[in-house]
């Protein structure tokens, strides 16, 4: 796995997908220089000056290996992720869904960088990619959806295309002790026993009232947003609660597979609660990212039961998100076409920024530049990812060049190719897609061990 070349590449920003690709590249030893702007300069979401913080959620999807988000999990345990295997190790109860202890994860995607000696940390703002390549024989540009404004010009002038912006909203967390456990109760849907979320029942009455309340609160962005404003995964409930009043009821706050122990029921709608620390200390509201001011969000959102005198850890917030039309400017192994003429060295694009979304998908797409790097340093061109894989079906999507009015995405069966004859059964249906995923998942590792790369 080893490659011994004095190889030097810079890496701009250390979320999941920039410290994922250090690691990697360190591993396969290759020189790094990390560039991280916090906590000299910090956004309006971070909280620390951990490498890979989460600023959302705390959950990076299912477990279940015959789902999407499973099988990208497949992916990176076989080519051994550092960030995924800190995940599992600050891992927290969610029912099938893998979430994390946000601090006991940051602190070990921050402890592994800081103890691997060819990794070089430098805590800065980068402004210029010309400026910040001179010295080295690669720049990968990791910065998220947070990408700062200077740094966004100069990836804009790199590109020769408008980057393209949306707004992004991330939910509130509510303190445990604050909660009413005579009105909450604990269950997963569709499961018997004590669950992994807590859950906050309506009857109608309430519901209406609350969803009156939601549509007429303050927000800070103080405008109506069209659906092409906004990554529709990341709707703030109160714009979806806009496009129609049960709208939020037929979605996260679906009440399927729930029964109120007090009524022996099930509620009119329900609002769930995901632990954010192995402690239990704090919950997530589930689907609750929000634009509403701080105030707001204190009034309205105490008027869910259970919730009348809940503490906020931390608020919802709305914020830019950047990223660059992929198909139309990234390769294949998400390099940066042209670049080598424009700024003099290859660049490539990893995680939020090169236009894919979600955790695992900035993770896994950290390690796919590495893995394209550490092929070019030994002079050979890195194996196809087959698109029967996840990351692969989703790496087709976003480097399509016939792709129109591009938008970021997780990955999701609907990129995979049917099969020729229909599976009518979506379990069994999905069930083919792992079984082919990990067919094409051995190719590719064995081609990648015959390579040197694994």
């Amino acid at each position: 796995m080893l490659c011994t070349m004095e190889k030097n590449v810079k890496i701009i920003g250390g979320g999941l997908a920039g410290s994922e690709c250090a690691l990697q590249l360190a591993a396969r030893g290759i020189a790094v220089t990390l560039v991280e702007m916090r906590p000299v300069k910090n956004t309006e979401v971070h909280k620390t000056d951990f490498f890979g913080e989460l600023v959302c959620s705390n959950s990076l999807k299912s477990k279940n290996p015959e789902s999407a988000a499973g099988m990208l999990k497949t992916e990176l345990g076989a080519l051994g992720s550092f960030v995924y295997q800190a995940a599992l190790d600050s891992e927290v109860s969610a029912g099938g869904a893998l979430a994390v202890d946000r601090e006991k994860f940051g602190q070990a995607i921050t402890q592994a960088i800081k103890s691997q000696l060819r990794i070089t940390v430098e805590r800065r703002e980068a402004t210029d990619l010309t400026a910040e390549g001179r010295g080295f024989d690669a720049l990968v540009v990791a910065t998220g959806p947070l990408t700062s404004d200077d740094l966004a010009v100069s990836l804009q002038q790199a590109t020769g295309l408008e980057h393209l912006a949306f707004f992004d909203a991330a939910a509130p967390i509510v303190m445990a002790d604050s909660l009413d456990d005579q009105i909450l109760f604990r269950q997963s849907r569709y499961e018997e026993g004590l669950g992994d979320y807590l859950n906050a029942p309506f009857d109608k009455e309430e519901y209406e009232r609350f969803i009156d309340e939601l549509l007429g609160a303050e927000r800070v962005i103080k405008k109506d947003f069209e659906s092409k404003d906004l990554f529709q995964a990341c709707q703030p409930v109160e714009e979806i609660a806009r496009t129609g009043k049960d709208a939020p009821r037929y979605g996260a706050l679906k009440p399927v597979g729930l029964i109120d122990p007090r009524t022996g029921h099930r509620p009119w709608a329900a609002v769930q609660l995901r632990a954010e620390d192995a402690s239990c200390s704090c919950y997530n509201l589930v689907g609750f990212q929000t634009n509403l001011t701080f105030p707001e969000q204190k009034r309205v959102f105490r008027m869910i039961p259970g919730l009348e005198n809940a503490e906020f850890a931390r608020f919802g917030v709305m914020h830019r998100n950047t990223f660059v039309d992929a198909p139309k400017v990234l390769n294949k192994n998400l390099e940066l076409k042209g670049a080598q003429d424009a700024i003099g060295l290859p660049v490539y694009l990893a995680g939020q920024v090169a236009g894919t979304e979600g955790y695992v998908e900035a993770i896994r797409s950290g390690l796919h530049v590495a893995l394209a790097l550490a092929a070019r340093f030994k002079g050979i061109e890195a194996p196809d990812l087959h698109p029967h894989t996840v990351f692969g079906a989703l790496m087709a999507y976003a480097t399509n060049p016939e792709t129109v009015n591009y938008q970021p995405s997780h990955v999701n069966f609907g990129m995979i190719e049917p099969f020729e004859q229909r599976i009518r059964n979506k379990k069994a249906r999905y069930a083919a897609y792992a079984e082919r995923g990990n067919a094409a998942l051995e190719e590719y590792c064995q081609s990648l061990r015959g390579m040197g790369l694994l």
